[in-house]
């Protein structure tokens, strides 16, 4: 008790005296630190509407150019694409940390984050982005709220607005089912690939993240393909026909990987047309044939093991070609199968 009396005095006195000039020099340091805390962007609740929700669903295919078609969108006038690519609110439990971040980093310093999003090749974000990462990121991730999901979209205003998550293609019946019922005016794209291009380039993912080994024999291969991450992927012909069971034929646009190599424009031309938007205009400052990821390592692949994957996936080649048509028709005969 006497000692907190004595500092409770010595307070006292040093308020009666005036604080020193080192104290000033802190004070205004602090007054600063305030300002700059005042400037931080705060987010703002959703708006109200009931009739929000994504106009469209991109599911796939994982390593079948969904990361394109998310380029050509975020850049385009007719869109108003979420700030980070893939949503993953159906297939995970937590949001991911780049999106975590994105959020802080746009609320502390919103031209910076833009100045970065620039030299990326990313639209630029503003204040519907900060709501937006924030609602996203404090979502029930525990339970699948699709009334808060649906909130999301609210913030696209007049704009279309959609999710592209390629593992949304590994959702099960039940969850599709689901999904529709709520949103039954979306509408649903799949890019298909050629199944054994597709899981070369999945495995070439892994070995770049270090999650799998570079120097893989035919046998190691060949266990991989059998593991569930790589099965629920690789079997295109499967994916569609568990989501067509669920999506009118008007509202499920089918696509070739083999069109974006061929004739991006094409395809381009194309996928717009279907989701309502208007493929005469640009997607500011990239074209059709825009591929961030061409400079990155591709692992080679010898013409034993390519003949191992493609006997394995000798059934699913010929099924994907009857119903897909176009250039999937000539998959298996790639192979000599």
């Amino acid at each position: 008790m006497a000692r907190g009396g004595k500092r409770r005095r010595k307070a006292e006195a040093g308020k009666a005296a005036g604080p020193p000039p080192a104290a000033t020099m802190k004070d205004g340091k602090a007054a600063k630190s305030g300002a700059a805390k005042q400037s931080r962007l705060v987010p703002r609740p959703l708006p109200d509407r009931p009739d929000s929700g994504p106009d469209f669903f991109c599911i796939g295919a994982q390593k079948g150019g969904t990361r394109w078609l998310y380029d050509q969108l975020q850049l385009h006038p007719d869109f108003w694409m979420p700030p980070v690519k893939e949503l993953h609110y159906f297939d995970r439990r937590a949001p991911s940390a780049f999106s975590v971040n994105l959020g802080r980093r746009a609320e502390e310093n919103l031209k910076r984050t833009n100045r970065r999003q620039e030299t990326l090749a990313l639209r630029p974000l503003d204040e519907r982005d900060i709501d937006f990462l924030h609602a996203y990121v404090h979502m029930p991730w525990w339970r699948t709220a699709l009334d808060a999901y649906a909130r999301l979209f609210a913030l696209k205003g007049d704009l279309l607005s959609g999710d592209i998550t390629p593992d949304y293609s590994t959702l099960t019946e039940r969850q599709i089912s689901r999904i529709m019922r709520r949103f039954p005016q979306a509408k649903i794209v799949f890019i298909a690939r050629d199944p054994v291009e597709r899981v070369w380039s999945h495995l070439t993912m892994h070995m770049r993240r270090g999650t799998i080994a570079r120097d893989l024999d035919a046998g190691a291969v060949m266990r991989l393909l059998r593991q569930r991450f790589v099965v629920e992927r690789s079997y295109p012909s499967r994916i569609v026909a568990r989501w067509r069971r669920h999506v009118p034929d008007e509202r499920f646009g089918l696509y070739l990987f083999d069109d974006l190599v061929a004739d991006p424009d094409g395809l381009r031309r194309r996928i717009l047309s279907f989701l309502g938007g208007d493929p005469a205009k640009e997607s500011s400052i990239i074209n059709a044939a825009f591929n961030r990821k061409e400079d990155r390592e591709k692992a080679p692949l010898s013409p034993e093991v390519r003949a191992e994957i493609a006997r394995h996936f000798a059934a699913e080649l010929r099924a994907a070609g009857d119903a897909f048509g176009g250039a999937a028709m000539a998959w298996s005969a790639k192979y000599g199968l």
